[in-house]
């Protein structure tokens, strides 16, 4: 049992829950004592893909952690939140509601490296202590900006009270036009349009760091208006998507049936976008004592290096030597 198991992650629940139940599920199933961890945290309001890996996959859980990740999330304008979310309480009103076209117009605006605040209510620290725990307790928090990168940023198809298609002039996803800008609401032009949208769902392709919360708040500010996030769903990260997970009914199934390792998958998942390299029983050896392999004949880089069918570590390829990044015990 040494792999990946990816949750769907449900409403309500927090990761921590969520790498509990697999831990449970290898209880239930008899499988014996594994260590288990969790490639990235959503929040209990999020749902989606949760890597859980484990055995000698938790060696590849820091890595998970750095990876890309993609969300679908809707902002519904008109309200913001302290905690930028449905759970929080207002702070800031605005009866400004944007077109599609306006929506659609200032996405680019966030698309590529950008610097945002995260929210109050993060747990990043300050001083010492958690920024949710301050907010919590009353006190300002003031966080710095940080530097992020939205690989892509779209309004999905169907969303808002025409579709994105109808938006963009044709169907997927709509094109975007970063030198239309569409004048915004000022106060001075008299009382605000309430024709625009009440909500728009957008998908995102984010860095490492970046916070949806804030990238939904931002958006509204450069309307005009204000919003929060009412839905958030992680479509895929790093390698692994929603095609790949399960739900907790069929997890504990799975378990009741003493299946988990059909759900169960590779270690090597973990590592898709990395190349393979076939050793030697020797180089394994060497390997597996902690040695550098030397006169490879590697471009320089990251691989899996395996011998056979078993994986033997992640090594870095650098001058036509060999040098273990992680090992595994198998």
């Amino acid at each position: 049992m040494h792999g990946w198991i990816i949750l769907d992650k449900p409403l309500g629940l927090g990761s921590t829950q969520g790498v509990s139940a697999v831990k449970r599920a290898l209880r239930d199933g008899k499988y014996g004592k594994f260590k288990v961890g969790h490639g990235g945290t959503l929040d209990p309001l999020a749902t989606g893909v949760l890597p859980v890996a484990i055995g000698e996959a938790t060696k590849l859980a820091g890595r998970m952690l750095d990876s890309d990740k993609v969300y679908d999330f809707e902002v519904t304008f008109g309200v913001e939140t302290d905690t930028l979310d449905r759970e929080g309480k207002p702070v800031a009103t605005s009866e400004v509601r944007p077109a599609l076209a306006q929506v659609e117009a200032v996405l680019p605006r966030f698309t590529g490296p950008i610097e945002q605040v995260p929210p109050a209510y993060s747990a990043l620290k300050v001083d010492g202590e958690r920024a949710y725990d301050l907010a919590r307790a009353g006190e300002e928090v003031k966080l710095a900006s940080r530097s992020v990168v939205i690989h892509d940023l779209q309004i999905l198809p169907g969303t808002g009270r025409g579709t994105a298609g109808e938006a963009g002039g044709g169907g997927g996803f709509p094109s975007r036009t970063p030198s239309v800008e569409p004048p915004l609401h000022q106060p001075a032009a008299g009382p605000p349009p309430r024709s625009g949208e009440d909500q728009i769902t957008l998908r995102a392709h984010v860095s490492k760091g970046t916070y949806i919360r804030s990238l939904a708040r931002d958006i509204a500010h450069a309307l005009g208006t204000v919003g929060h996030v009412t839905m958030l769903r992680r479509v895929k990260a790093g390698p692994f998507s929603l095609d790949q997970a399960i739900s907790l009914d069929k997890l504990e199934d799975a378990a009741k049936d003493r299946a988990l390792e059909q759900l169960l998958l590779p270690l090597r998942a973990g590592l898709d976008d990395i190349p393979a390299l076939s050793l030697t029983p020797d180089q394994a050896g060497l390997l597996r004592q902690g040695q550098v392999l030397a006169g490879v004949a590697k471009e320089d880089g990251q691989y899996f290096a395996c011998l056979e069918e078993t994986p033997i570590a992640l090594v870095e390829a650098l001058s036509g030597q060999v040098r273990v990044v992680r090992g595994f015990n198998l």
